[in-house]
């Protein structure tokens, strides 16, 4: 009997019952040559672990220092790890092969963290070392997989020019470990590489140091426990090293550059023109009519002309009929284009404009008409007779309040093309008073400063909690083509000021001679409401009742908006600051919240529940269902971060923990800006 259930368990296939989940990442075994090698004159490293591993994204995890134009090809087989390289290898230099978490166990998916092996290609290696974390400038997001580098060629061109001396990538945390350097000083910058020529195109992601760094080594004594087989503890001291600088903070930045060039060109419609260029323009184009006899006429004499929120796209609403009635334009546009210097110069292009509506418009009518002179012709025969007629094109104007309307906000009415004429008297604004509708006098009805074809304003000093009626008669508006409206009414009822909140941050550790401005933000980390921080207080009002979180930036140009950096000017961006905890507001609320901006280091401030770029300890496709894996519900005591000490175990998130990176080096302090 015993038998056969040994048999039965034989003949199962799967994961044995009963064990524990395997939580550590694979260790490293032995390799060949051994790390640390000197005069390595082969193209091919063996690296062992002990248990079968994968690896994840290898094109763009895995890094070699010095540059190397073609990648090696990385390969797991088993337990073993085999690299070979397509380069060949500068004689005299100290290469590191940096994995950063591109490795991981077969089976459950635990991540090594860190791990790198170097070897010489003399007779001696570098094995100086900077390291620190690498965040987004504007919302602290860690920067995972970014290109970090050093320039021991201290140029501000080499940036834009060479190729970075030597290079790592960030890990899931956005923390970096340059190994390796050779003593002197460096330049230390960090990209976004697009298209892997490492160094920085004006498109790409970048963040740089702004002073020079040079790496050294300090002896340190480390304190140890050990337990003997008895339980009893003993504490002994050993020397180690630690790898300075080890707490460097860089912020990534876009300098929003872009190459400006027409990008598109097209005719909607028989009356609409939309031009699109590559950047956002301050210089209109200049766009002249070649052919219809509006010939030799700009073509904003005779359009409405709407812009785009982003400034790179221009809608033209034509109003000539000849214009509007001819199928093909020709124009010629002369406009601002980047050249090959990177300069913006004057250029003038030719451009034919086709109503590609308009064929399929006439075979509809063609058709209509067909259909109609049957159903006419069934009618007469029938002795019944008729008159077709088509209805009126109208335009809508309709306000975007349906059943609540702030008590702090205008009233926004929009409509389906630019007007030519509001009349005034047309628009009525009612409140009720007990059952009766009683005349409000709003104010007029004018074009929204933001975007004047489309959207307009009704401002109204609105009564809390009334019941307000607004009714817009029929031809109320007449549109640029001499149609009109159709009548509308809609009933509304303003907030009262229970139904807010208010709150109030009162900050200290503001950097001295500097002016901030506070965000409120939303659960998707975007600001709903700014303010700015006067005599160190920022006060939000009418605030709806909900969940938020709070970010705040210095403003160093006073002027109210947080700005990029600029590469060519040595400024950073504007430096970011996050209110670590979630605001819960209820109705009828006024909080008062102190915050200090230095309570915690900057790599713990963003509260968790925003972070959108979380670490994993192991495949997403390999964990089970329960909340223990769950990103969401991860312990952030499990995590690394600079500056909150160590937790005595060594479970990878350490980017200076992996083999062939520095041994007895103490965790990262906390980052300095």
């Amino acid at each position: 009997m015993v038998a056969v259930v040994l048999l039965a368990a034989c003949a199962s296939i799967g994961r044995p019952q009963g064990g524990e989940r395997d939580e550590l990442p694979p260790v490293f075994v032995h390799s060949d040559p051994a790390p640390g090698s000197l005069n390595f004159k082969g193209n091919r490293l063996s690296i062992y672990f002990d248990e079968n591993i994968k690896m994840e994204d290898v094109m763009n995890k895995v890094v070699v220092s010095p540059v190397q134009k073609t990648p090696p090809s990385v390969i797991a087989n088993g337990k073993r790890l085999s690299v070979e390289f397509r380069d060949t290898l500068v004689p005299d230099a100290t290469y590191t092969i940096d994995f950063s978490d591109a490795i991981r166990d077969l089976n459950e998916g635990n991540i090594l963290d860190g791990f790198a092996i170097d070897f010489s290609t003399g007779d001696k290696r570098d094995s100086l070392v900077i390291a620190g974390m690498l965040f987004e400038a504007r919302n602290l997001e860690p920067a995972q997989g970014m290109i970090v580098g050093v320039y021991s060629n201290l140029s501000d061109t080499a940036i834009t020019t060479l190729p970075f001396d030597r290079i790592a990538k960030t890990n899931q945390y956005g923390q970096f470990v340059l190994r390796n350097l050779a003593p002197g000083t460096y330049n230390l910058y960090a990209v976004n590489d697009l298209n892997r020529d490492y160094h920085w195109d004006r498109s790409e992601d970048v963040a740089f140091l702004g002073e020079t760094v040079v790496p050294e080594v300090t002896g340190i004594t480390v304190t140890d426990t050990l337990r003997a087989s008895n339980g009893m503890d003993s504490i002994v001291m050993r020397q180690g090293v630690r790898y300075l600088p080890n707490d460097l903070l860089l912020t990534w930045f876009n300098e929003n550059y872009r190459s400006q060039y027409l990008k598109n060109h097209t005719r909607i419609d028989s009356t609409r023109i939309a031009i699109e260029f590559g950047a956002p323009t301050d210089s209109l184009p200049e766009i002249t009519l070649l052919n219809t006899p509006a010939a030799g006429r700009r073509l904003d004499e005779i359009a409405r002309m709407d812009y785009s929120a982003a400034g790179d796209s221009i809608t033209y609403w034509l109003t000539d009929r000849d214009v509007i009635a001819t199928d093909t334009l020709h124009v010629a546009m002369r406009y601002l284009r980047t050249d090959t210097l990177d300069q913006l110069s004057w250029t003038t292009d030719t451009l034919r404009l086709l109503n590609r509506e308009s064929s399929r418009f006439h075979k509809e009518l063609d058709k209509r008409n067909k259909d109609r002179e049957k159903l006419r012709k069934k009618l007469q025969e029938a002795g019944r007779d008729t008159i077709f007629t088509d209805k009126p094109a109208f335009i809508t104007f309709e306000p975007s309040t349906r059943s609540n309307q702030e008590l702090n906000r205008p009233l926004y009415i929009t409509a389906s093309q630019p007007l030519d004429t509001i009349y005034q008297d047309r628009i009525h604004l009612e409140m009720r008073v007990d059952t009766v509708w009683v005349d409000a006098r709003p104010g007029a009805v004018a074009r929204d400063s933001v975007n004047r074809q489309m959207r307009y304003v009704l401002d109204h000093k609105w009564k809390e909690g009334e019941r307000y009626r607004l009714t817009i008669d029929s031809a109320a508006v007449t549109g640029i083509y001499g149609n009109v409206n159709e009548g509308s009414k809609i009933e509304f009822t303003v907030k009262s000021l229970e139904d807010y909140s208010n709150i109030r941050f009162k900050l200290s550790g503001i950097p001295e001679g500097e002016e901030m401005v506070v965000e409120l933000l939303n659960a998707q980390d975007r600001p709903v409401a700014t303010a700015p921080a006067i005599d160190g207080t920022a006060t939000f009002t009418f605030v709806s009742p909900g969940t938020y979180y709070a970010r705040a930036f210095v403003d160093t140009n006073r002027n109210g908006v947080w700005d990029t950096g600029n590469i060519a000017e040595k400024r950073q961006a504007e430096d970011v600051y996050y209110y670590s905890k979630k605001l819960a507001l209820k109705k009828n609320w006024d909080l008062d919240q102190s915050w200090d901006l230095n309570e915690l280091p900057i790599e713990a401030q963003k509260p968790e529940a925003i972070k959108k770029n979380k670490p994993k300890n192991r495949d997403r496709n390999n964990r089970n269902s329960s909340s223990d894996y769950d990103d969401e519900e991860e312990d952030d005591d499990d995590l690394y971060y600079p500056g909150r000490g160590s937790s005595g175990r060594n479970n990878g998130n350490n980017p200076l923990s992996g083999f062939g990176g520095p041994q007895g080096v103490q965790n990262v302090p906390t980052l300095r800006r």
